[in-house]
């Protein structure tokens, strides 16, 4: 319960950052969840945004709780966005991901002017690199790509659902999560995994958090790069 009740905070204390008119990118996962929910209260109270969500499950919630949505066609700049991490380091790089919306969640924060990640304290780490790595994929290109990630000295194991079968991004893509063990350099291993044919986006975002409002017990702390 204490991990739900620091989500919340984290959350809630992101959401009162929003202002009237601004364009929000809304992300994915347990903690962001509570930034979308308090979102939409203030939206019944009155507050003017758009949204634009990182996933189908998050477009689903922001229609749920009130918020008007848009898409990057109409607003290809976005004031703030806000996304939950699985690890975040001293420097704001983070692994995202374990929702399976890594893609969007990166095309999103690239268009923003601002990204606050939201969290947990179990999500801070010294290192990126306990949470293996998810690595979105053409299916087509999955040997090779596999081949190529254990060159980089990665254990890739494909995601699946309960019967076993392939999981599938909103996009279509399979993903496979890399243990790396320590990721000493994460933005060298970033490049590397960027320049791989077939690969469609991989969970390392370096250098795009700008703010991280961190649940610790009743307190929410800041960090930044």
């Amino acid at each position: 319960m204490a991990n739900e009740e620091e989500k919340e905070a984290a959350g809630r204390a992101a959401a009162e950052l929003v202002r009237d008119g601004d364009v929000v990118g809304l992300g994915t996962g347990s903690t962001a969840y509570f930034a979308v929910v308090a979102l939409g209260e203030r939206v019944k109270a009155g507050l003017k945004i758009a949204g634009i969500p990182t996933s189908l499950q998050t477009s689903d919630l922001a229609r749920a709780v009130g918020i008007p949505l848009t898409t990057l066609d109409e607003h290809p700049e976005i004031d703030i966005t806000i996304d939950g991490a699985d690890e975040i380091d001293s420097k704001l790089n983070l692994i995202k991901g374990g929702g399976g919306a890594l893609l969007r969640e990166k095309v999103i924060t690239s268009a923003s002017k601002k990204m606050v990640v939201v969290a947990d304290s179990s999500k801070v780490v010294p290192m990126l690199g306990k949470f293996p790595l998810p690595v979105e994929i053409i299916s087509f290109a999955r040997t090779v790509i596999e081949k190529r990630i254990v060159a980089l000295r990665g254990s890739p194991k494909l995601r699946t659902k309960r019967d076993g079968s392939p999981y599938l991004t909103d996009n279509g893509n399979q993903i496979l999560d890399c243990s790396f063990g320590k990721i000493k350099d994460p933005a060298a291993l970033a490049r590397e995994l960027s320049g791989i044919p077939g690969i469609v986006e991989h969970g390392l975002f370096i250098g795009l958090a700008k703010l991280a409002l961190v649940g610790q017990g009743i307190r929410v702390e800041e960090m930044h790069p």
